[in-house]
């Protein structure tokens, strides 16, 4: 089989592996589907290099059917479709024992810490599966994660209908942010400076502003009769728009910082102190997070097509890393094992 590998030196590389059987516990999926995301980027660069160690098989935004079962498995079967939550905890750690499980103090994440889904069979534990129903087509499945990440990152913002709402970031993960957050019932806007995300957005039926060519503090204030938004969910990554973020919130409102940041930035805590804001960090997804993101997708809510913007073959993974880096896709999708959805 073939499987895509973090080489270190911003190098993705193709090298062809023999499969294994799954371990007791364990099963094994023919794997149809893997999304490159934002975090893949960070590895790539090196910034996880502490974690992850070259040559590693990487990915864990993924879809595929179950080949085999190993030892001990129940409630599983060959030919089941199924996503998986790569979060594996260790159930001990005090962040467990108060039940936030998926942040544990000694997580080991999936395709990140131990090997992923860009290889064309994955062995994995049994209780990381998560049942996909065989209406939804594989490539759409693939989003799964991080839908996920979008339901958790709204949810921990405790959004109400109603609710006005700012995504400071318009990829992938600020417009499933956007989705979830307007079928939740909140108005919703999203602010990225990239045209041709900022079109992708617009197409999509969000309203969308550029921040190079708008005041964005003073359309917020105009938007919401000089209150300020509800919540605004900092998705960029930038150090100016955290800087600026705690601006565009209403007193007592809320900031969720989501992107994964690789140094400290500097935060407005004068701001935070004199609207006495809330502000949130929102880490991954919990199970629920994962099953509402299935759901999501099996209705139609998340416009997948569309977040979609190629699907390449396993040997094209770099390409599809220097495309994703380029800011010309939302999403790409790694066909693995060369199947159609």
């Amino acid at each position: 089989m073939l499987t895509a590998n973090y080489l270190g030196n911003q190098t993705i590389g193709i090298r062809e592996a023999d499969p294994s059987p799954p371990k007791a516990g364990q099963v094994q999926i023919e794997v149809a589907y893997t999304g490159i995301c934002g975090t893949d980027l960070h590895i790539l660069h090196g910034h996880m290099d502490a974690r992850v160690k070259p040559p590693a098989i990487i990915g864990h935004e993924m879809s595929g059917v179950i080949a085999a079962v190993g030892d001990g498995v129940t409630g599983w079967a060959a030919g089941d479709h199924v996503t998986v939550m790569p979060l594996d905890w260790d159930g001990s750690c005090p962040a467990c024992r108060a039940g936030n499980q998926h942040i544990c103090q000694n997580l080991t994440f999936v395709g990140i810490d131990s090997p992923g889904a860009l290889q064309g069979l994955w062995n994995v534990d049994a209780d990381l599966l998560v049942p996909l129903p065989k209406t939804l087509r594989l490539d759409h499945a693939a989003l799964v994660e991080p839908v996920a990440v979008a339901v958790h990152d709204v949810r921990r913002a405790e959004l109400a209908p109603g609710d006005r709402a700012v995504v400071v970031g318009g990829g992938p993960i600020g417009v499933l942010i956007a989705a979830v957050a307007r079928h939740e019932g909140a108005d919703v806007v999203v602010v990225e400076i990239d045209p041709r995300r900022r079109q992708a957005a617009a197409a999509m039926g969000f309203r969308v502003l550029d921040p190079s060519a708008t005041d964005q503090v003073a359309w917020v204030e105009e938007w919401t009769q000089g209150a300020g938004a509800d919540v605004a969910f900092e998705v960029s990554g930038a150090a100016a728009a955290v800087l600026g973020v705690t601006n565009l919130v209403k007193v007592r409102g809320t900031v969720v910082v989501v992107a994964i940041h690789p140094q400290p930035r500097p935060v407005d805590l004068q701001r935070v102190f004199w609207r006495e804001l809330r502000l949130l960090g929102a880490r991954v997804y919990q199970r629920a997070d994962f099953e509402r993101a299935v759901e999501l997708l099996a209705t139609g809510v998340i416009p997948a097509g569309e977040l979609i913007t190629e699907i390449v073959p396993i040997t094209g993974t770099a390409d599809a890393f220097a495309a994703l880096e380029s800011g010309r896709a939302m999403k790409i999708l790694v066909n693995v094992s060369g199947g159609t959805a």
